[in-house]
């Protein structure tokens, strides 16, 4: 029940509103609420502030971080605890999340999600995997916040597909996740995706009309963000289930660790970043003859940006790195064929291995990928971008770069950090360089870089090609 006022009209139109909280969050102790609205540095309202406006604001087509913040400058939300549970109190919050006066169910759920995983990761993590190796304790962590969002359901066969790609990407593009998401959704399997727009909103939207055609319930349709992204790419209106991950690291091992097999579309550094991440852990020796598809796919326009990634990786990683991946242009029923029968793989491994189907623990993720990195000047400049390494961990450098890229395009305190002190320098092996800086300069004349429309892209890395 909503007590709804509304604001001025107009594109930032606005309403104030007193709602109950809609599905998994009944109620929070004093101290959580307390930091809920506490504005300290130990308090956590301006996280919460961040994360509910960017879930408010569901859909909208930007990838500035303070986009949306300078359109709603006097937006606020506090959590209020009542005898009878909890309230959310919003001011002055984007219209577009409320019909008549009534807040958008799936926005509730979303909005609950937020701080959800807001008040768990930061009262409750702190108390996990004191008595574990540090590998095993992030991913303990992992677990923990998963389990408390209700993501892992056990007694379902694996039919869990991610999928990624990039936000930028272009209609033909756009069109064809939809088409795969539906050929995905005729032989029943669910998606999960980093939830924002373009390629993480299209799987999603094709799966739901092949879901209705085969009168399939229950579905669903994740969506695994982290507070630096959610600014940037709102969640798009499909996810169901929402899951906020305190860094970038612990959202890619989440995928990984729930995923049964993972179809990445064209898309830019981010998508790269989690390109490099996937490959880092096959590459591994301790996940040598694990089964985990891999396919890279698009329409026919796009062949030539799967051609240009996968001379990179070759280049940088050898040709033996293409072994653990299978690219497939402009065929999504292939796409989805080739998918079922390598989950299937995965489920004959599970029971093999006494696994489980809804987390993937015997998985070896290494220490070097689960501990955030802070893309800082000295970080990036940093990097062993060399030849000679262990690939695993070449993939783990050329990951962190890629990161470093992201931040760099659309997390708040990475587009401080350049305009501060200008762009990130990368260093490396001349050849890997020359690759990379072709790479990178092919993501910005095809506009995967940054949404198109407005300024012209100033890149915030200079890559060390002398």
């Amino acid at each position: 029940m909503n007590d709804a006022g509304a604001g001025a009209a107009g594109r930032n139109a606005t309403v104030s509103a007193r709602i109950s909280p809609a599905g998994g969050l009944d109620i929070l102790s004093r101290h959580e609420v307390a930091r809920l609205r506490g504005a300290s540095d130990s308090g956590l309202h301006g996280l919460l502030r961040r994360c509910a406006l960017a879930v408010l604001t569901s859909g909208a087509i930007s990838d500035d971080p303070r986009a949306i913040l300078e359109q709603y400058p006097d937006f606020d939300i506090q959590v209020l605890q009542q005898d009878r549970g909890i309230k959310i109190e919003l001011t002055k919050a984007p219209a577009q999340a409320f019909v008549d006066g009534q807040i958008i169910r799936g926005i509730n759920e979303l909005l609950v999600a937020v701080v959800r995983d807001i008040v768990y990761v930061s009262t409750q993590l702190e108390q996990i995997g004191s008595d574990l190796e540090p590998s095993d304790a992030l991913t303990q962590v992992v677990f923990e916040i998963l389990r408390n969002a209700r993501i892992l359901k056990p007694f379902i066969d694996p039919n869990l597909v991610v999928c990624w790609g990039g936000h930028s990407i272009s209609r033909e593009e756009y069109d064809y996740t939809k088409a795969v998401g539906y050929q995905l959704g005729l032989r029943g399997m669910d998606i999960c995706t980093g939830c924002g727009p373009g390629a993480m909103k299209g799987p999603m939207k094709g799966a739901t009309i092949a879901h209705a055609k085969q009168r399939r319930r229950n579905n669903r349709y994740i969506g695994i963000t982290e507070p630096g992204i959610i600014a940037a790419e709102s969640p798009n209106p499909i996810v169901n289930q929402l899951v906020i991950m305190p860094d970038i690291e612990k959202r890619l091992e989440a995928f990984v660790r729930m995923g049964h097999g993972i179809i990445v579309f064209p898309g830019g550094v981010g998508t790269a970043e989690e390109i490099l991440y996937m490959l880092g852990l096959l590459l591994h020796p301790d996940n040598a003859g694990t089964p985990f598809p891999l396919i890279l796919t698009g329409p026919r326009q796009s062949a030539a940006y799967f051609e240009q990634i996968d001379r990179f990786l070759r280049l940088a990683l050898g040709d033996t790195v293409a072994a653990h991946y299978q690219i497939i242009v402009d065929d999504p029923a292939a796409v989805a064929k080739a998918m079922a029968k390598g989950i299937d793989k995965v489920r004959n491994n599970r029971l093999d291995t006494k696994d489980a189907f809804f987390f993937n623990w015997a998985l070896r993720i290494p220490l070097e990928f689960q501990i955030p990195f802070r893309p800082t000047h000295e970080a990036m400049r940093g990097l062993q971008i060399r030849h000679g390494r262990p690939l695993h961990e070449l993939a783990a450098d050329l990951r962190r770069a890629f990161s470093g890229i992201v931040a760099g395009n659309v997390k708040e305190e990475g587009v401080q950090a350049i305009e501060q002190n200008g762009p990130f320098d990368i260093d490396g092996d001349r050849d890997i360089m020359q690759a990379l800086d072709k790479l990178l300069q092919a993501f910005v004349e095809q506009h995967r870089m940054k949404l198109p429309g407005g300024a012209a892209y100033v890149p915030c890395y200079r890559v060390v090609t002398g």
